[in-house]
């Protein structure tokens, strides 16, 4: 008698077993609060520049960026590109240059560091296989993320793109940042900016983020973009502000 009841007990286990089988799917993956569950990009493979630096990209549409702004202090064939601390003599430069916000090198290890844009110019900043962006390459990212269509707007602003490229939270972003969403894995911190017509000569940390383009206004005043609270701002800039760099793939 016991010997059927154990036989009739594991038949029944076998059928909640196979049942069970047939209707869960053999993929199901456990959901996240990562921003990547619901990001329209992916991560690329990463670049090392010159230094060894390491830092992770994402293609977002048809191109891939560095996912973190440039550390680098050499060019891409070797040579030294100077650090100048002395803020008289940053903005009367005339050759390429680097420094960290605040001349801070532990702030530098979060943000980047903010080249002038004689640096840009020597189209060498970047790893190998790898470029300063252009005005339209700048432009086809807010594009697809925004879906709007190529403009030739002088001044351009987003709101849409913005808050995709924003890192998201409130590790480093001082201003409300609800709404930011990182979709993009971009993650766009706010590095401040060099403006040597405004004082302090430094500005902006934890409010705004501000990245050079290799384009400039009628050969004179570069390119470049800057996020605050929401919105992606085109705007020009003088030569010897500094910015952040963010490298797209060649």
């Amino acid at each position: 008698m016991l010997k059927k009841i154990l036989l009739v007990f594991s038949a029944s286990a076998c059928l909640v077993a196979c049942k069970k089988a047939e209707t869960t799917p053999s993929n199901t993956t456990t959901t996240s609060k990562d921003t990547t569950q619901t990001s329209i990009a992916k991560y690329g493979a990463g670049v090392t520049d010159i230094d060894g630096n390491k830092y992770k990209t994402v293609i977002i549409g048809t191109q891939e960026w560095m996912a973190e702004n440039l550390k680098v202090t050499k060019y891409n064939y070797g040579e030294t590109i100077t650090n100048v601390t002395d803020e008289l003599e940053w903005s009367k430069l005339t050759t390429p240059a680097w420094c960290y916000y605040n001349n801070n090198d532990s702030l530098g290890m979060i943000y980047g560091k903010l080249y002038n844009w004689y640096t840009v110019n020597t189209k060498k900043v970047c790893p190998v296989g790898w470029h300063v962006p252009s005005d339209l390459e700048w432009t086809k990212l807010s594009n697809f993320l925004s879906g709007d269509t190529i403009t030739t707007s002088i001044y351009i602003h987003d709101s849409i793109a913005g808050l995709q490229l924003k890192e998201n939270g409130f590790a480093h972003w001082n201003n409300s940042n609800v709404l930011a969403t990182n979709k993009s894995l971009f993650t766009a911190l706010p590095g401040g900016y060099i403006n040597i017509k405004g004082s302090p000569l430094f500005k902006n940390l934890g409010d705004e983020g501000h990245w050079w383009s290799s384009t400039t206004r009628n050969g004179n005043s570069p390119w470049g973009r800057s996020i605050g609270e929401t919105k992606l701002f085109k705007d020009d800039y003088f030569i010897n502000d500094g910015l952040s760099i963010r490298c797209i793939k060649d």
